[in-house]
Formats: structure tokens, sequence, C-alpha cells
């Protein structure tokens, strides 16, 4: 498995839900199949049905997650010298040369995405055309109603 970039942020929670899966979570499912193995006959028991089927999910995401944390490459954005260039991990203040709307994103990886807080994914179309650009440059990103044009105003590490 290649490498998964990680801002620092975004790694330390992925190793809190990490935590919680494995110290709340995998109990919890344990403690509800006792409860449930408790009620007798498995074969028409819909609750133990329903604790397996949690401790699978449980299980196989303190998998995903742990796969991720082992194959993260964490990179810091505060410690980069990009040399003010837009790089993984940089927050972008741009403007929409149409509509002269501005927004600022942060180019994160893809389990840290989220759009509505301003984190969009490395492999995104517009953190694509982003990346490599610098403070006033034009950066052209093909968006679903079109080729649409942002003005790259600022470019932070943070």
């Amino acid at each position: 498995m290649s490498k998964v970039p990680l801002t620092l942020n975004g790694a330390e929670r992925l190793r809190a839900e990490l935590h919680k899966l494995k110290t709340i979570e995998r109990p919890a499912v344990i403690a509800a199949i006792a409860e449930a193995r408790a009620h007798g006959d498995l074969s028409e028991n819909a609750e133990y049905d329903a604790a397996k089927e949690r401790q699978a999910f449980v299980e196989g995401r303190i998998q995903e997650v742990e796969g991720k944390l082992s194959h993260a490459q964490i990179i810091d954005p505060k410690l980069l010298d990009a040399g003010g260039r837009c790089v993984f991990g940089a927050t972008v203040d741009i403007e929409d040369q149409d509509t002269g709307e501005a927004a600022t994103y942060q180019i994160v990886g893809e389990d840290e995405a989220d759009i509505k807080a301003g984190k969009v994914s490395v492999n995104s179309p517009i953190a694509r055309a982003l990346i490599g650009k610098f403070a006033g440059d034009v950066a052209q990103v093909m968006a679903p109603g079109g080729m649409r044009e942002y003005e790259i105003l600022d470019i932070r590490y943070e």
C-alpha cells in the first residue's frame, strides 16, 4: 500500500477514533453479545445478530484506521518550506473570476476532507488545479458546470 498523506490534525483525529473504538465501542459490543447470549436460543435471537453485526463493523473499522495510520505520511503544514507554492496542507484563499466570490480551503488527505469546514481532498479537481501555483496565479478547474477560473489571493501554512 502506498503512503497516505495526512495533516497532523487528521492523524490526531484518526488516533482519537481508534482509541474510542478500542476502549469504548469494542467493550460495549462484547457486553451486548454476552447479554444477548444470556437470553437463550441464538438461532432466533435478533439482539445477538445485531450485536455480532456491530462487532464486525467495529473490528473492520479498527483494522481500516490502523492500516491508514501505519501507511500515513504525516505532514505538519507549519513546518513546510514550500517557497510560497500551494502544496498539501496549505490553506489557500481564492476568488472566483466570474462571480467574485472568495473562499478559503485547506488541502488535506481524503479522510480529512470536509467541504463545509473548508477542507478539500488533495485528489479533488480544485486541489489538483491549485497544487504548485503561487499567490497571484489563476487556476483553471473543470467543474460539473464547466471550466472555472480562480485567482489565488493568499497561501498560508497553518
